[in-house]
């Protein structure tokens, strides 16, 4: 890992399939990270495609058909336009920049964390512990991998998989200093340190149990699609390697904001080689179980 590390946690009122316009937020937000010195740049969970939202008071047979058509339609290619916008505009801030798209994989749909600098694509990883509102959208993806970056060994954790100890721990096992953690939640009190309050508990414990740093930010503002509204509250937090939180959210509810951070290496140094460093009191060889389907 670089011996500083700046990063800038986003969250923006992106739409769902205005992908167009939700490019253009994105890249001025980024130039407002840039201007701030930061190196990564991570915006919200489906912030590229925009959140579909899914809590539907209506007749539910027809909203489901009318919202699984429009997500079908409006999906994005790994290799599509939208993501190499996402890449044209890291070059021009010269910046890494992290973004959320509802994949098209094909024959299903993926909720899917992209990384990208300005020669393109250089990592995705795929919401793996979907929850049942949004198991009708999206296939979980598979053991995430870990991106060696000029900045150090980057991975993501998206939402609800936060709350899945195994996730971040699938990363930890391949050596990843920073975690990125994409929400898009809207937890009571819809307030971001409501927010803050519910994904707190799960944050600072991913990031003690792996010796990791975490960056967290939340979806903000209201989303319509298929007749249907949601409204997310924004929030965002930093989490250092002992799970202490060391970087607050200060944009009021329903706004957009930036959190920027200093990621320290030496910090990371320090508190792998604590005593209490858990990761290191791993028995793998005594979990054989946990991976049984009974």
């Amino acid at each position: 890992m670089l011996n500083n590390v700046r990063v800038a946690a986003i969250a923006v009122d992106t739409q769902p399939g205005r992908v167009a316009e939700n490019l253009e937020k994105i890249s001025a937000w980024t130039g407002k990270a840039a201007s701030a010195g930061a190196q990564l740049v991570l915006f919200q969970e489906l912030s590229l495609s925009g959140f579909i939202p899914n809590h539907p008071t209506q007749n539910h047979d027809a909203w489901l058909r009318e919202a699984l058509l429009f997500g079908r339609k409006t999906a994005e290619r790994l290799d599509g336009r939208a993501v190499h916008q996402l890449s044209r505009i890291a070059a021009e801030h010269d910046v890494l920049v992290s973004a959320g798209l509802l994949e098209d994989a094909g024959n299903v749909l993926h909720n899917t964390q992209v990384l990208v600098d300005r020669t393109g694509l250089l990592g995705h990883w795929r919401k793996m512990h979907v929850p049942m509102y949004e198991t009708p959208f999206y296939n979980g993806g598979g053991a995430p991998d870990v991106v060696e970056t000029p900045l150090g060994r980057i991975g993501a954790n998206i939402c609800f998989d936060v709350l899945i100890p195994e996730s971040t721990r699938l990363l930890a096992v391949k050596n990843v200093e920073i975690v990125l953690f994409p929400f898009a939640s809207d937890p009571p009190p819809v307030t971001p340190q409501g927010w803050a309050e519910w994904a707190g508990t799960a944050l600072r414990s991913r990031c003690a149990e792996n010796g990791v740093y975490g960056v967290a930010c939340n979806y903000v503002g209201a989303v319509t699609c298929a007749s249907v509204s949601q409204f997310f509250p924004g929030g965002g937090m930093a989490v250092d390697p002992r799970g202490r939180i060391f970087g607050d959210w200060t944009a009021p509810t329903g706004e957009p904001g930036m959190m920027v951070v200093d990621l320290s290496a030496e910090l990371l140094r320090q508190a792998r080689a604590e005593p209490e460093y858990l990761y290191r009191f791993r028995r793998p060889e005594l979990y054989g179980s946990l991976a049984s389907t009974r």
